[in-house]
């Protein structure tokens, strides 16, 4: 970690890097959480959000984390605590903090920093690929609820990531199953503006995208799933699940993340290349009813 990437680290991304120093540093220095916390004065669970990125570090329990794990060089330290300043902010979201849930808002943020994004998707095309249109579709297919206003609030926050992403060079890699492709959100002209848009992403978005066939066997059955890699190696990968409740849940342990990793590795391999999964987005795109098969032979057998 240089001082230039502690000083462009954006909030919740200063957070992610400072608690995983925290953390490797108490490891180091062979501290138990309990003690550490007991040092600080909180309870464990406390210190336990600060080193998962969850809640950002006051500069006085830095100083006495520093001390307690004889961190002594200046350069260290006011590299960490420029990150815990920064870590103080309010993420680029926050706005929206009254229609999504805190570890949303903590993903996204994470997300805007990201310099790689691999994603299993299966039941809708993901955000970071979608049209304003389907966008509001497809959050009020996933939150009945929803005002109209807060449907286009939030699809605002989907375009508003892309554009985020947009200068910031990063890789992104988009497994979706067909399914996807062929479920309509909304009215016919909103599915065919948006296969239309998938079918040219990779163009527009540097992004890599394949298909997975319904025809063709899932060699891992998993729940779609989102993998953020950093270009700073102190900062940890990222795993990110939906829980039960459909709020998403992150993790930065390095067996889950291999975990979701050889999955995804698995099914980039049984699915379409980038090539014919454009053709086949292309050609449900030019379909009357867009996203339904195509009405005569195998969509896959060009590939």
């Amino acid at each position: 970690m240089t001082g230039d990437s502690a000083a462009t680290a954006g909030p919740a991304a200063s957070r992610h890097r400072l608690g995983a120093r925290l953390r490797q540093l108490r490891q180091d220095r062979a501290v138990r959480l309990e003690d550490a916390a007991t040092e600080l004065g909180v309870v464990p669970s406390t210190l336990s959000r600060i080193e998962t990125g969850k809640a950002p570090t006051r500069a006085s329990y830095l100083r006495v984390l520093l001390d307690l794990y004889q961190i002594h060089d200046p350069d260290q330290r006011s590299e960490l605590a420029a990150l815990a300043r920064r870590g103080q902010h309010e993420d680029w979201c926050a706005a929206a903090a009254d229609l999504l849930p805190p570890q949303a808002i903590r993903y996204l943020g994470l997300e805007s920093a990201a310099a790689s994004i691999a994603v299993l998707a299966s039941q809708v095309i993901p955000a970071l690929l979608q049209t304003p249109d389907y966008a509001a579709a497809a959050w009020r297919a996933a939150r009945p609820g929803l005002t109209p206003s807060q449907a286009d609030r939030l699809a605002g926050v989907t375009i508003a990531r892309q554009r985020n992403l947009a200068g910031n060079g990063h890789v992104l890699h988009v497994l979706m199953d067909e399914a996807a492709l062929l479920r309509p959100l909304g009215p016919a002209p909103v599915m065919a503006a948006q296969l239309d848009h998938l079918a040219s992403a990779e163009t527009a978005a540097r992004a890599t995208v394949q298909v997975l066939p319904l025809a063709a066997p899932w060699p891992v059955l998993t729940p779609p799933f989102t993998i953020l890699g950093f270009a700073d190696p102190a900062d940890p990968d990222t795993a990110c699940t939906a829980d039960a409740s459909g709020h998403p849940a992150l993790t930065t342990d390095p067996a889950a993340v291999r975990d979701r990793r050889a999955a995804f590795d698995a099914l980039a391999r049984a699915a379409l290349p980038p090539g014919p999964s454009a053709r086949l987005i292309a050609r449900l795109a030019a379909q009357p009813e867009p996203g339904c098969p195509p009405d005569q032979g195998n969509p896959h057998a060009t590939a």
